[in-house]
């Protein structure tokens, strides 16, 4: 399968609104032709109105440059409202592919992700209605006011060409001086956003601990040392600005000095009207550059964002849509699995093979830290395989389009994540919500009883990660969505760990039911209620396959192997004598 090119995917988005970019640069170049319609407006009044003394001419002019100032200004809206389409296209565009470049980092990252992209690509998005964009597409006009000065006279085209290496000279500038502390400001700006969203996510805990003091200090730290880059990244371009706006006031005033002396030495076309059509022409010619610079912090921060999108995106390409497969029937094969966290190389699964029919049920069993969980993220799709493959009916699950095969598969975490809705949409993932199914789900886990009796029902909210329910409740709502619409496959990882007794109940009830209609299961637990209705178990230790078969000949080999650690280690010393033989 060929990676997408990221970059690519990016040009495709900006190719969608390239001929609206072109309208919106068209418009620039007449409106910025148009500036000049007050200038010429004077310039006539004062050479031919004056002279004349003809009210029709005067009249005439002033209606000529009315409609081109109306004229002008609606260009400038328009173009403003072209390019703010141009965003909201752009990020209509590219969102989808963010969102799911998003899930897909919090998938390796074992949730750690943020939707700090999806600010980036507002950031970008809303860019092209900045001033600067404008200031940019307006450039082309500063070469067509070069060609005027040179017309009127080459010296002051010369003067003004000279002014504007001056003002790309301190754009150079204050971009080298404050790109480094707005970039900066930034990064800590988000850290401290995380911090504080680190902190509410754990509210309970931080109070609880009288941790909130310590909590707040990081945060006013980074908060702190972020309006400090900002300012000094401020002031350094305040000082540019300054320096740029003087330019643009000095070059003024030198063409018209300059314009002056020509006239003076009758080396002046045009008379003393030109004098002051230089001075404006000069002025307007570098207003671009200057408001490039006064808006140089959102130039730093729009392009600090497209940076870390490409990047994501870069990392986390979208992959190709596979050809669509059949639905599975839930055969399921691990074939020389090997597995280490995404982005390390220490291996936590090291060789394993199983195999289970369409309807079995697995147990896996093992201490702490011998690689269940991650186990069940590969089983799952989540995370890719170092070495081997985990196959459903053949196909290989990492690669499975999720869309697809998603509804055919069930899956309840150690942390069951509740997202804030209805019990009805938690349950019916979100969806078009089938409430059959879903009362069926619920059934299936011996729910429908309690959802009944709260107060709104299938509607109740469960509010933020399921707050208003407990964790029995929580979990058992999260085993209902894991089995609802009858999966061919379901990966349960500690399903009975907020259980009480009526929860364990149902929960073997739910396998057995399901099994028996050709649901495979794999269930991970540290407690042996469930083990009751599995048909095979698995053994892991230390990332290896320990033991593996029939529940009822791996379960005796346990209880021998625990019984002879016992005894080696309640065993005499070899070489000690037994107090009975020393008598």
């Amino acid at each position: 399968m060929t990676r997408p090119d990221p970059s690519s995917e990016w040009q495709q988005a900006l190719q969608t609104v390239q001929p609206a970019l072109r309208r919106a640069a068209a418009f620039s170049l007449v409106a910025g032709l148009l500036v000049l319609a007050p200038t010429l407006y004077m310039f006539e009044v004062y050479d031919r109105v004056l002279n004349s003394r003809n009210h029709q001419t005067l009249l005439m002019l002033t209606l000529l440059v009315l409609g081109a100032t109306a004229l002008m200004e609606v260009l400038e809206w328009t173009r403003s409202a072209t390019l703010r389409s141009c965003g909201t296209a752009l990020e209509r565009r590219l969102a989808p592919s963010v969102f799911r470049a998003i899930y897909r980092h919090a998938l390796l990252t074992s949730g750690s992700a943020r939707p700090q992209p999806l600010q980036d690509l507002r950031t970008v998005c809303d860019f092209l209605g900045n001033p600067a964009v404008g200031a940019l597409m307006e450039l082309p006009v500063a070469l067509v006011f070069v060609a005027v000065l040179a017309w009127i006279h080459p010296v002051l085209a010369w003067a003004a060409l000279f002014g504007a290496c001056v003002q790309v000279l301190l754009t150079w500038l204050n971009q080298r001086g404050t790109q480094s502390p707005i970039r900066e400001a930034n990064l800590k700006a988000m850290a401290a956003q995380h911090q504080v969203e680190q902190s509410m996510s754990n509210a309970e805990v931080v109070q609880a601990m009288g941790m909130l003091q310590n909590v707040r200090r990081r945060w006013h730290d980074l908060q702190q040392q972020s309006l400090s880059l900002q300012a000094r990244g401020s002031d350094h371009g305040g000082w540019f600005q300054a320096a740029a706006r003087f330019v643009q006031s000095t070059v003024a005033s030198m063409l018209l000095g300059l314009g002056a002396w020509l006239l003076l030495r009758d080396g002046l076309p045009g008379g003393p009207g030109m004098v002051l059509v230089g001075s404006v022409v000069g002025g307007r010619m570098l207003a671009p550059l200057v408001l490039m610079i006064t808006q140089w912090r959102a130039v730093v921060t729009a392009l600090d964002a497209r940076t870390r999108l490409l990047q994501l995106l870069d990392s986390l390409p979208n992959d190709d849509k596979p050809m669509p497969l059949p639905a599975p029937r839930g055969a399921l094969t691990v074939e020389q699995l090997a597995a280490a966290a995404p982005g390390t190389s220490t291996p936590i699964l090291k060789g394993l093979n199983f195999r289970l029919q369409p309807g079995e049920v697995l147990g896996v069993i093992g201490p702490s830290a011998a690689g269940k969980t991650t186990l069940a993220r590969l089983l799952t799709g989540l995370w890719p395989a170092t070495a081997g493959k985990v196959r459903l009916d053949g196909v290989d699950m990492h690669g499975w389009n999720k869309d697809e095969l998603g509804p055919h598969v069930g899956y309840l975490p150690q942390g069951v994540a509740l997202l804030e809705g209805t019990v009805a949409e938690n349950i019916g993932r979100f969806g078009l919500t089938d409430l059959a199914r879903v009362e069926a789900a619920a059934r299936h886990v011996g729910l429908h009883d309690f959802i009944v009796s709260l107060p709104q029902g299938y509607d109740t909210p469960v509010g933020p990660d399921g707050a208003v329910l407990s964790g029995g409740q929580r979990q058992r709502i999260g085993l209902a969505r894991a089995v609802y619409g009858r999966p061919v496959l379901v990966v349960l990882d500690e399903p009975n760990a907020s259980l009480d007794e009526a929860g364990d109940i149902a929960l073997a009830q739910t396998i057995r039911q399901l099994s028996a209609q050709g649901t495979t299961f794999v269930v991970i637990t540290q407690r042996t209620n469930v083990l009751v209705v599995v048909h095979k178990l698995l053994v892991l230790r230390e990332g290896m396959q320990h033991a593996f078969g029939p529940r009822d000949e791996v379960l005796p080999q346990l209880a021998n192997a625990t019984q002879a650690v016992r005894l080696a280690k309640t065993a005499p010393t070899q070489g000690a004598v037994p107090l009975a033989a020393q008598g």
